[in-house]
């Protein structure tokens, strides 16, 4: 996952990202942000990468030897089969998901242990020195919400993909259980990658509170990817929590960019409502707030989250009202037909939930919707080279041509 900072909970880190909502949604709020070309100079203050010693994706030697030992000859589905075994699978690397520092891709080969954009990371490089096609790609989760509807995380994850033949699709992905949304994977660059790198180191920095180690991080960040909203976030975090008078127009000023370049980023907009509080602001700051609340309403996740807060409280009726406003909202979330199967049959309503049931599998269908499992493989559809339970690793065909930006 992608990390992000928020004083919108009383954590020194939230994992989180704005998120990518179906229908392209936005947050009603205007913040009469004007981009300041001395203030963003002041702020982005390198013409050069920072950092580059520092390279993601370096393959050594031993790591090279290593993967022709084993997966360095056949066609291009065996080296990817082999691939994922020698990372996955107990007899080889058995590489581990752990959320503790963002690693190299020697850093996660030595150690076995990695979060996804790390491990992506190394499989995406070695991918390339077997000769394979393998981009980044990233994958928006299923956003989360309190008790008492305050947004609490937005998470985005980075999964790796390619083509085979130039036909056949692969998704290697690597995860602990989560729910994704669909239908909002997005392809990225390797720089693009690069800037989140920096952006996670910048964060882990934040909280060993060495502020000036994670000023360096989220400026290298956007010198890779200006539009990079959640570095624009986090450097507004940073800016905010070393509580110097004149940094302060710095930290709003961050804060608004990071909207002004996703209007769906409810987590810099909370920054913003906080920032004004502290600053005895309240009009604005509860501006703000209304704003979120506009837009947790028309959010279909917000309804799904809190049928699911209904649905464990054994309010059913509640529940249905839900998770029925949720799917009005998308229609095409396997998870809300599936919501609505269950609530319908502890209500009684057997043919109901028969119908929810029948039309969330029609949905996962579909080649471009796939789901966890507790193998953490994503199945895009039933066409796989890969045997059932092999984890790490999906592949699909695609019934119909598709362009080269897909």
């Amino acid at each position: 996952m992608f990390k992000l900072t928020t004083d919108l909970i009383r954590l020194p880190l939230v994992l989180a990202l704005g998120i990518i909502l179906a229908g392209c949604q936005t947050i009603n709020l205007e913040t009469e942000f004007v981009v300041d070309a001395a203030m963003h100079d002041h702020i982005l203050d390198q013409n050069r990468d920072a950092f580059p010693e520092i390279n993601p994706l370096l393959l050594t030697d031993d790591m090279k030897q290593f993967v022709d030992g084993y997966a360095g000859s056949g066609t291009d589905s065996t080296k990817v089969k082999k691939l994922q075994a020698l990372l996955f699978e107990e007899q080889f690397l058995n590489i581990q998901y752990q959320n503790l520092g963002t690693e190299t891709a020697e850093g996660v080969f030595n150690s076995r242990t990695g979060n996804c954009l790390s491990v992506i990371g190394l499989y995406v490089a070695l991918a390339r020195y077997l000769d394979l096609d393998a981009v980044f790609q990233t994958v928006s989760i299923q956003p989360t919400w309190d008790m008492r509807g305050g947004l609490l995380v937005l998470s985005q994850h980075i999964n790796a993909t390619g083509r085979i033949l130039g036909r056949v699709r692969y998704v290697v992905d690597f995860t602990p259980e989560v729910a994704l949304q669909q239908m909002t994977s997005k392809r990225i660059t390797d720089r693009q990658a690069r800037a989140l790198y920096f952006n996670n180191l910048g964060v882990e920095a934040l909280i060993t509170k060495d502020m000036e180690e994670a000023l360096d991080y989220f400026k290298n960040a956007l010198w890779l990817d200006p539009d990079l909203s959640i570095a624009w976030n986090n450097i507004g975090t940073t800016y905010n929590r070393m509580e110097l008078a004149e940094l302060a127009e710095l930290a709003e000023y961050s804060y608004k960019m990071s909207f002004s370049i996703d209007r769906s980023n409810a987590i810099a907009i909370s920054n913003l409502a906080k920032f004004y509080d502290a600053r005895g602001d309240r009009a604005r700051g509860d501006e703000y707030r209304r704003a979120i609340e506009r837009f947790n309403n028309r959010n279909p996740y917000y309804h799904y989250s809190q049928g699911n807060i209904a649905f464990v409280s054994n309010n059913y009726s509640q529940a249905l009202r839900s998770f029925r406003r949720a799917l009005r909202l998308e229609n095409s979330e396997p998870d809300f037909h599936m919501a609505l199967a269950r609530t319908y049959a502890r209500l009684g309503n057997n043919n109901s939930a028969l119908d929810f049931a029948k039309s969330a599998e029609e949905l996962l269908g579909n080649t471009e919707i796939y789901q966890p499992s507790n193998q953490k493989v994503r199945f895009i559809d039933g066409d796989t080279i890969l045997r059932v339970g092999s984890p790490g690793l999906s592949v699909s065909r695609p019934d119909r041509p598709r362009s080269n930006d897909e």
